[in-house]
């Protein structure tokens, strides 16, 4: 989840900074710097409206276990030892409009990030949940190069909870629901195989990130072509045409 925000940068003064902006920066300084500073943003994709949906039910079934103050089903399974965590500010935490956020005073950036579950294991310490859906033949993983974003997703979340004082374990989960294909039809609804899958993160990086995203805001020179983004290769290829 993320943010969006069109307010003009300008050099010296504070930025707020989405979740998913400074992933932005991370795999396209080039495409970063023309959306925050220029207000040049890519191409906005079709929204995802049935992992949306099965987002909102997960966080509705995973609410019924945190009134209960209950394990959910999934996380017995899993012989996962905590529960949904209860904090006054949890629906915020989750609105992709609010989140929460930290204000990094050394480069005056706020970062905001709307995460999709925390739990609570039995020392206390939180656990960032991310929930993702798919549907492709066989078990979900995280092996995929291209689901490092999603990883640095839960990194970002946990050091936000860190900067805002609580205790934060580095394990974290992803909550993956598969759409079954191999079922005897469609019969109005789709079937799910759900696993949750763990993950250690290290925030460490994201200090320096700051550091670095700020660092290319305030530069007059906009990045080069980065050769490995699909929107630079697009408007380079256009431009040698024109040319």
């Amino acid at each position: 989840m993320s943010f969006s925000s069109n307010k003009k940068f300008i050099s010296g003064e504070d930025f707020k900074l989405s979740r998913s902006k400074l992933e932005l920066f991370l795999q396209c300084r080039r495409c970063f710097y023309l959306d925050r500073r220029l207000n040049i943003a890519q191409p906005a994709s079709a929204p995802f409206t049935l992992n949306s949906a099965v987002d909102f039910l997960l966080k509705k079934e995973f609410d019924i276990y945190r009134q209960k103050k209950e394990p959910h089903p999934l996380m017995k399974k899993h012989k996962i030892k905590a529960i949904p965590f209860w904090h006054p500010e949890i629906d915020e935490w989750r609105n992709n409009f609010k989140g929460i956020s930290f204000y990094h005073s050394p480069t005056k950036i706020i970062l905001q990030g709307a995460i999709d579950d925390v739990w609570q294991n039995e020392k206390g310490e939180l656990i960032i949940v991310d929930y993702k859906a798919t549907s492709i033949n066989g078990e979900v993983s995280l092996d995929s190069s291209w689901k490092e974003s999603y990883k640095r997703q839960i990194e970002i979340y946990q050091w936000l909870f860190k900067m805002n004082g609580f205790n934060v374990s580095r394990m974290g989960y992803f909550v993956y629901a598969n759409g079954k294909k191999d079922v005897a039809g469609f019969g109005e609804k789709l079937e799910f195989d759900v696993r949750i899958l763990p993950y250690e993160g290290n925030s460490f990086w994201v200090e320096e990130a700051l550091f670095e995203a700020r660092k290319c805001l305030e530069d007059e020179k906009i990045p080069p072509f980065n050769e490995k983004c699909p929107f630079c290769l697009y408007s380079q290829k256009i431009k040698e045409i024109e040319n």
